[in-house]
């Protein structure tokens, strides 16, 4: 099969991964996709360097993760953004009004996590153990399960007082 192929089919295959790395980090729908098609062109530009090291999935998480974070970094935020609250809300179409406004709080909380913090959080809330959580990251297992316990802890102490 060529390469065009096998990268095109991983791609829709995994799109869904790619959409949510970018909607953690962006709450702007066109920024979104313009950050998505940043994380697809850097997938391609580095794709024959993947060695098979470690699942395909592990790998496109470290390469839209850290395109995220750089991409964040050149883009000024706009002041007409929607927060990403009111688009996961939509999207998950939530009837019952406790339940969405506890979403709404969860969400604002989560926006006020540095980068790093929203990473860790978002691969947890992914089901990623934290041995896969470390390979996306680069950090050590028993520091992303330390982040991962200072950021729960901040998010409750933040959440109850609130």
């Amino acid at each position: 099969m060529q390469k065009e192929t096998v990268f095109t089919n991983l791609i829709r295959e995994h799109q869904a991964l790619l959409y949510k790395v970018t909607s953690i980090y962006i709450d702007n729908k066109e920024d979104q996709e313009d950050l998505f098609q940043e994380v697809v062109y850097q997938l391609w530009k580095y794709f024959d360097s993947f060695r098979n090291d470690a699942k395909i999935t592990t790998w496109m998480y470290r390469v839209a993760m850290n395109t995220a974070i750089t991409y964040i970094k050149r883009k000024k935020k706009r002041p007409d953004s929607v927060p990403i609250a009111d688009v996961i809300i939509k999207q998950a179409e939530v009837k019952d009004d406790v339940i969405e406004e506890r979403l709404r709080l969860l969400y604002r909380h989560l926006q006020s996590l540095n980068t790093l913090e929203k990473g860790l959080i978002f691969l947890l809330l992914e089901g990623k153990s934290y041995k896969e959580i470390s390979e996306i990251t680069g950090l050590s297992a028993s520091n992303v399960g330390t982040k991962i316990s200072r950021v729960k802890k901040k998010l409750k102490t933040n959440m109850t007082n609130h």
